[in-house]
């Protein structure tokens, strides 16, 4: 019996420890989120959620673990899959700040799925569990509040283009932190605001300034689509 509880106790240990080196095992993270208007600008295919229109503003894409030397950690462990259980009382914050617009039209599962599988089970740890990665990327995204922060600075969504550095210096202002930009072009051949990364610490709490900046294409000048 002695025995049995030997093996049992060693078994926990090297599952904990397991646990803890995925944790370990990047530097930072990027916190990645992007305006509907620019996807459903340049996407074949863009569709609305279930539960309708998402509001107009800046969606969740994913909180992905990153090394410094630019290399990144991705599907650590595919037995972890995401259980609808665990994130059931985030379900309404995530339909709302983190929606999926491809298609077929969806309730967003599939979306959290893949980004648990991809990138969540990379920063896993006893701190992060599923429950623990998303509720974290919701309270990035109301730190950041990046819509509020552009509007501040007379940065709305209204098709109209506007300068890249004035974008960068109005998040700056307001996180405290510059962000990379990605910018996608539309049928148009516009230079349109699509996607924002800001750096966060591996406890997943706190930006910090970005060891590596994502090199993402932008003119000088970007327009910000209406959604």
């Amino acid at each position: 019996m002695r025995l049995n509880f030997s093996i049992f106790i060693k078994l926990l240990v090297i599952q904990y420890l397991s646990v803890l080196c995925v944790s370990e095992d990047f530097d930072f993270f990027y916190f990645v989120q992007q305006w509907p208007g620019s996807y459903c600008d340049t996407k074949h295919s863009c569709c609305f959620p279930r539960t309708g229109k998402p509001v107009a503003d800046f969606g969740i894409h994913g909180l992905w673990p990153q090394n410094k030397d630019g290399s990144y950690p991705q599907n650590c462990n595919p037995d972890n899959a995401l259980d609808e259980d665990q994130i059931s009382d985030l379900t309404s914050s995530l339909q709302k700040d983190w929606p999926s617009l491809s298609c077929p039209s969806s309730t967003g599962f599939r979306f959290w799925s893949h980004e648990w599988e991809k990138h969540g089970t990379c920063a896993e740890s006893e701190e992060i569990d599923q429950h623990g990665y998303f509720e974290a990327a919701l309270k990035l995204k109301e730190k950041a509040n990046l819509l509020q922060a552009l509007r501040n600075a007379g940065i709305q969504p209204d098709d109209e283009f506007y300068d890249l550095g004035s974008i960068k210096e109005a998040i700056r202002d307001a996180t405290g932190f510059t962000p990379g930009i990605e910018c996608n072009i539309d049928p148009s051949k516009n230079s349109q605001i699509y996607q924002v990364f800001m750096c966060v610490d591996i406890s997943g709490s706190e930006f910090i300034k970005c060891p590596v900046v994502p090199k993402r294409r932008c003119a000088s000048k970007v327009q910000f689509p209406k959604f």
